[in-house]
């Protein structure tokens, strides 16, 4: 029921702009299902929805040549509702996103009113002066590039072990944004973010400190035709970004910084610093393209202890990761890419040893990232031997 409760009001605002519309115009595939702009031009409004269905197999082999019997599954891994446009004037824009799948709603505790987790993104940006951006709202904070690339234009199936193991997601608060240019071609983007620390749609407040992220890139050659996986638009002269990404969450009370589970003690919350600290590149050049990431995450005190000194059996996922990614897009939109990932975690706090991903990937664009079918084949390959295995994905992801 909370669900339906939660669902109904985002029907019901797209249905009454299909009626009140006043004009609909650039509804092309790929461009949204409706955009309006008021009569007077004190508002608009362009709506899109898109999905993603996967299909994936898995089978373990603890020694190489051993298989293992293996399991499948067929999800919906991303079903999106996503709004935007300008309100009173064109300096302040806005975004509203809202996730349907299992996936997107899962999450939800004590901590969000035992509710799904809806919303994604819910952001108004105010465009207050010259090159500067104010951001207020809940959405993406300022982390590693893959992250920022949007699920929707992403080069592979989903996004490599760096970032789910790293990345440090949605969360509420501001953001100040601001960009410049050294010379004619030169660009440099920087952001910085002040939020809460807890992770997205979380109701009770501050549970432990408050979070700064920090985002500095720069663009040798100028900004790239799209922000995207992959060189789909096919850059006709080379095009460099290089990143750089600092996260301090003073008191976290999550084993991820703001996600992954709650460290509690005997007394309550268990709380620690977490640092995470990101070093990104991305390369493209007609129709191919690379993108490497590093991460490294440390803490003040990585295990959670109870007031007597024994351990909880929680600790933060300290460590550092590793990823490199090559594509060539073909000129009959077809795309192959290969990818490597490391995750060494600190095997004395976590218990985990080092795991290495290989992963070669197939891609048909038929209209770009609006309409595509994706799939590839990863081995996971852990150093004690014990946790092999070998997955098969197959996505398709539409995009009105």
């Amino acid at each position: 029921m909370k669900f339906r409760h939660g669902l109904l009001p985002a029907l019901l605002l797209v249905t009454s702009f299909y009626a009140k519309a006043q004009d609909v115009s650039d509804n092309t595939f790929g461009k949204g299902l409706v955009n309006v702009v008021a009569k007077d031009s004190s508002y608009s409004m362009s709506f899109a929805a898109r999905f993603q269905s996967l299909y994936t197999s898995q089978w373990g082999f603890p020694e190489y040549g051993e298989f293992e019997s293996g399991e499948s599954s067929i999800l919906i891994r991303r079903a999106r509702l996503k709004f935007g446009g300008f309100a009173y004037t064109p300096k302040l824009t806005y975004k509203l996103e809202l996730g349907l799948s299992n996936r997107d709603l899962s999450g939800g505790s004590e901590f969000t009113h035992d509710a799904p987790r809806l919303i994604l993104d819910a952001v108004a940006k105010w465009n207050f002066y010259e090159n500067f951006e104010l951001w207020a709202g809940q959405t993406k904070l300022p982390g590693n590039r893959e992250r920022l690339i949007s699920s929707a234009n992403m080069q592979t199936v989903d996004r490599s072990l760096v970032n789910s193991r790293f990345n440090v997601d949605r969360d509420l608060g501001v953001q100040l944004h601001h960009y410049f240019l050294l010379g004619e071609e030169v660009l440099v983007k920087e952001a910085f973010a002040l939020s809460q620390g807890e992770g997205r749609n979380v109701t009770r407040g501050n549970l432990g400190g408050y979070q700064l992220t920090a985002r500095a890139e720069i663009y040798p050659f100028g900004d790239f035709a799209a922000y995207a996986g992959g060189d789909l638009r096919r850059e006709p002269t080379p095009k460099l970004a290089l990143g750089a990404s600092y996260d301090h969450n003073m008191n976290a009370v999550r084993t991820r910084s703001n996600s992954g589970s709650y460290m509690f003690t005997d007394t309550g919350f268990f709380e620690t610093d977490i640092s995470t600290f990101f070093l990104d590149a991305m390369f493209k050049y007609q129709g191919f393209s690379f993108m490497g990431e590093y991460a490294n995450r440390t803490s003040e005190d990585a295990v959670a202890r109870n007031s007597d000194g024994s351990f909880t059996g929680d600790v933060v996922n300290v460590g550092e990761g590793l990823n490199l990614q090559a594509g060539y897009v073909f000129k009959n939109n077809y795309e192959v890419v290969g990818r490597y990932t490391n995750i060494s975690l600190d095997q004395e706090i976590t218990g985990l040893g080092v795991e290495n991903q290989y992963t070669v990937g197939l891609s048909k664009y038929i209209v770009g990232h609006k309409l595509k079918i994706q799939t590839d084949l990863s081995l996971n390959d852990f150093e004690d031997n014990q946790d092999n295995s070998l997955m098969y994905r197959l996505q398709f992801d539409l995009h009105f």
